[in-house]
């Protein structure tokens, strides 16, 4: 007889919650028990047409809503803290949307409060759970291209910012370094494993924001690997690959509407993915978050990943301003 599903608390209705809503009906395990919003706006369009009840607070619904087992934190940074540390006080699991915290001390605090409380917290990160990037990676762990020599990765396109908290320091904890740049860094983790130093550059400012609206991000992977990362608000490259991975023995190109691979001397390229489909990749995301909860997976994100990445991000924004190289700490053969 299969486990009733998991009731799952939304503690943020913007946009990003609409996706992971029709995610969740693909993810039988989990339902939804609330939803909470400071905007009742937000929270009662999210629910139209559910017969779900809405919290203008977390503090209102833990009181006097229905129970919960675990929960969705997907509100602006500067408050995943606040809220994933209360969620676990109170004995619900956490999936909290990237970056998981806007300073390395904040995430290191929240999950430390996770293993104080005996409950588990994941970051979410969409790329890692996308179909194509999980059969980029097996092609890589069967040596498909030999050694990497050399990786790309282009997040870049014209968005609107001047009204999105993405844009507001003090809640995002920067600018599209840290907004789009913890996805990067963590597909980049994640296809060639640790990331041993960084260089940071910010391009010429395109809109009227307080923070960086284009950055380059260069790295060195701990295996070698020469990385660059593009990231935009302000400008598109049209391209149709986001992530090219070259080897000694081949090339893997992972793509918005497909992805392949050509071997060094092989005449044709191979398809070998159908591109991106972000509402399957949440759906992916909150099965295994409830396999976790199960005993039935591990965390496709573990601790070290979540982790990783915020302390990445950090130190790339050290090195802007100190215009150099600088080592991730704690990473072999990272000596600057």
């Amino acid at each position: 007889m299969a486990d009733a599903p998991l009731p799952l608390l939304f503690v943020g209705c913007g946009a990003i919650a609409r996706a992971y809503l029709q995610a969740l009906d693909r993810v039988p395990a989990l339902h939804l028990a609330a939803l909470v919003d400071p905007v009742p706006a937000a929270r009662e369009a999210l629910a139209a047409g559910r017969a779900v009840p809405t919290f203008g607070s977390l503090e209102q619904a833990l009181r006097g809503g229905p129970p919960a087992a675990a929960a969705l934190v997907l509100t602006p940074p500067d408050s995943h803290e606040s809220l994933t540390t209360a969620l676990l006080a109170r004995g619900l699991h956490v999936l909290c949307e990237k970056p998981l915290a806007p300073t390395v001390a904040a995430a290191g605090r929240m999950l430390a409060a996770a293993r104080a409380a005996g409950r588990r917290l994941m970051m979410g990160s969409k790329f890692r759970y996308t179909a194509d990037v999980l059969a980029a990676h097996r092609l890589l762990a069967q040596g498909f291209c030999g050694d990497v020599v050399m990786y790309e990765n282009v997040f870049c396109s014209h968005v609107d910012m001047t009204r999105r908290w993405n844009a507001v320091e003090a809640q995002s904890g920067g600018g599209v370094l840290i907004d789009n740049g913890c996805h990067s860094v963590d597909l980049a983790r994640f296809l060639l494993g640790p990331i041993a130093r960084v260089q940071a550059q910010f391009g010429r400012l395109a809109q009227p924001l307080a923070v960086e609206d284009t950055a380059r991000l260069l790295f060195t992977s701990a295996s070698g690997a020469l990385g660059s990362i593009d990231l935009s608000w302000s400008m598109h490259k049209e391209t149709p690959a986001y992530v090219r991975l070259h080897g000694t023995r081949g090339t893997i190109e992972i793509g918005w509407q497909q992805s392949r691979c050509k071997a060094v001397g092989a005449p044709d390229w191979q398809v070998f993915g159908k591109g991106y489909d972000k509402v399957a990749a949440f759906a992916a995301q909150l099965a295994n978050f409830a396999a976790v909860l199960a005993d039935r997976e591990q965390p496709v994100i573990g601790d070290e990943d979540a982790l990783a990445s915020v302390v990445v991000v950090d130190t790339a924004y050290r090195s802007q301003q100190q215009e150099r190289w600088l080592p991730i700490a704690g990473v072999p053969g990272a000596a600057d």
